[in-house]
């Protein structure tokens, strides 16, 4: 007698249901992301080290590697070019000289508040897929067991420097006219 709790067929039916919508979401969320920050001669890569530098207030190479879910290499190798471009500043640190750093330069958080402004929800799929699931119950999709799923694949860590993203958004920017603005940036134009 097995003591597995599932069968096989639940196995193979949730495995593969997981992949496909995956595969479907991945392939819209790409193009629009690469349609969003092609302006930027951007990739999908460099913005999301952009992402992370940014809203962790630099990181290692290896925490980029983590929390950007790329190969260490990936996030080094991209890293480089962001820095040739003056978008980032590499270093390494007195008591850590094993790991090398990266830090968002002024010009590097000037495109990345620059692509947050130019942001068009109705140019995204996956926005306007979930806009009827807004309509009906009043809010997006929480999306709260997929979350659960990575936190069990990737760990407490991860998860909290993707809430920690997000509470920055919440926490550090304001809408004005329709354009997601740092609030510091909006309320020295206030005065």
């Amino acid at each position: 007698m097995s003591d597995k709790m599932y069968t096989m067929k639940e196995a193979m039916l949730f495995s593969q249901r997981i992949a496909q919508l995956s595969k479907a979401l991945w392939k819209s969320i790409e193009k629009d992301w690469q349609q969003w920050i092609k302006p930027y001669d951007l990739n999908i890569n460099e913005h999301h080290i952009l992402w992370i530098a940014y809203h962790l207030k630099g990181a290692s190479i290896s925490d980029v590697a983590k929390f950007g879910v790329m190969h260490v290499s990936t996030a080094f190798n991209f890293s480089k070019k962001l820095e040739e471009r003056g978008y980032l500043k590499f270093s390494k640190k007195e008591s850590d000289k094993r790991n090398t750093y990266i830090q968002i330069t002024a010009e590097g958080e000037n495109v990345l508040l620059k692509l947050m402004e130019a942001y068009e929800p109705d140019q995204n799929a996956v926005f306007s897929g979930a806009m009827p699931l807004r309509d009906l119950y009043g809010k997006f999709p929480e999306i709260i067991e997929i979350m659960a799923i990575v936190r069990n694949i990737y760990g407490d860590d991860f998860m909290e420097i993707f809430e920690k993203s997000f509470n920055n958004i919440e926490n550090d920017f304001v809408e004005k006219e329709g354009k997601l603005l740092k609030k510091e940036t909006y309320l020295q134009e206030s005065l």
